[in-house]
């Protein structure tokens, strides 16, 4: 005979386990899915930061001039005073370790300063040495960069940034051979240089013009004065040592006390790699944290779960028992249905997540406004999703752990006794 409500009875449970499951999984869906998400934007943004100091020499130290902080030799505290030229050839024969060095001279002309025919525009401009171009690398558009001969004859030739070359020039051009006018002098336009790193020394690569350092000191009555210095250490020599060396030459030349906390300034790129380092391991220690945290309680809900089903069955577990089933039989049903739950809604959390990330990164690579971001392409790195499949379904096995235990507690007589 038919049973209607036992029928209804049955369908009711059914349904409300199967809402029970689903809401239980959404828990480790959203702890596995902010997990990948947080992890992304992580990685974003350090693929951001690094993308813009990409191009500089990791084991470069930048040093300029500021007021002395002590007095010393007859001279008064906060003198102003300036690197000079003689300060190169002595750091280049003293300096143990030194692989490059190039000062840095600017020149300031006015609005318009720079001038091809009926064209121009303001630019700023900056005098180098050619082995600067080892410690900021450029991309070479046309033509070549500077090299030892343009310092050593101080020929009047120059470098352009390619946007410079945009506004100067007609579509499809060559700049390179043609003379422009900086300051009110004509130059020879030798090449045209966009920079790799999009963060740049001294303002924009792509917006400069760059000279010879003894053309422009000479051209802009500088004499024989400069105010910043670039060095680059040899391959593994420690450049905090390089740093000390330099400004102990330059103290003991410029008549600066050897203990003067303030007169010589610098910074290092590997100390702002390290910095980066730092906090993005900090940030990944934060997303770890939280992601983790979020996933333990889907881990929880999914024990919970598993023991409120382990109650309703107490009649067929017990039966199951009393008919010979073995506790491995009731141990792997548990735990199975548990690693299932679990496993299903982690890894549709983790694909849903690289999914949104593959989106956003693709986004960003179609934004032509994005050059010079400081997020690029967010991911995961395949490790990562490796070790989030195996803290998942280690997290699902101990969700089963303690509804598995309470299974193995039911006894036959005191199931059916129960029902």
């Amino acid at each position: 005979m038919f049973d209607l409500d036992r029928w209804q009875e049955i369908w009711v449970t059914i349904t409300r386990n199967k809402i029970r499951s689903f809401l239980t999984g959404l828990g480790v869906f959203w702890g596995i899915l902010m997990l990948v998400l947080l992890l992304g934007a992580g990685n974003g943004m350090k693929n951001g930061i690094y993308k813009n100091v990409d191009g500089f020499a990791t084991n470069s130290a930048f040093f300029f001039t500021n007021r002395t902080g002590e007095a010393y030799k007859g001279y008064k505290k906060g003198r102003w005073w300036s690197m000079r030229n003689r300060d190169i050839e002595t750091i280049r024969a003293r300096v143990k370790g030194l692989k490059y060095i190039s000062p840095m001279v600017m020149s300031w002309g006015g609005e318009n300063n720079v001038v091809k025919g009926q064209k121009a525009g303001t630019y700023n401009v900056r005098g180098v040495y050619s082995d600067y171009f080892h410690i900021e690398t450029q991309h070479i558009l046309k033509g070549r960069l500077l090299n030892d001969i343009d310092v050593r004859e101080k020929r009047k030739v120059c470098l352009i940034g390619d946007i410079v070359e945009e506004v100067l020039f007609e579509h499809g051009e060559d700049p390179v051979g043609q003379y422009i006018r900086v300051n009110g002098i004509y130059y020879q336009v030798v090449g045209v240089i966009k920079p790799k790193p999009k963060a740049q020394i001294g303002g924009r690569t792509s917006e400069s013009i760059m000279l010879p350092f003894t053309t422009l000191q000479q051209t802009s009555n500088q004499g024989d004065k400069f105010w910043f210095l670039c060095a680059t250490a040899e391959d593994g020599y420690d450049c905090d040592i390089l740093v000390e060396d330099i400004k102990a030459i330059l103290k003991s030349q410029n008549e600066i006390s050897p203990t003067d906390p303030q007169a010589v300034n610098s910074f290092t790129i590997a100390k702002q790699f390290q910095t980066f380092e730092n906090l993005f391991l900090g940030i990944n220690s934060l997303v770890w944290f939280v992601g983790l945290g979020t996933l333990l309680a889907g881990v929880i809900g999914v024990s919970n779960i598993m023991m409120v089903t382990v109650r309703e069955r107490t009649r067929e577990i017990g039966v199951r028992r009393a008919i010979g089933a073995r506790p491995w039989n009731i141990i792997s049903q548990i735990m199975s249905e548990s690693l299932m739950l679990t496993a299903i809604a982690g890894l549709m959390g983790l694909s849903l997540g690289v999914f949104i990330l593959d989106l956003i990164s693709r986004a960003i690579g179609t934004d032509t406004g994005s050059d010079g971001t400081f997020f690029e392409n967010p991911e995961i790195h395949i490790g990562t999703a490796v070790i989030a499949t195996v803290v998942l379904l280690v997290s699902g096995l101990f969700a089963g752990l303690i509804p598995t235990w309470r299974a193995l507690q039911i006894k036959a007589i005191d199931a059916i006794r129960e029902e």
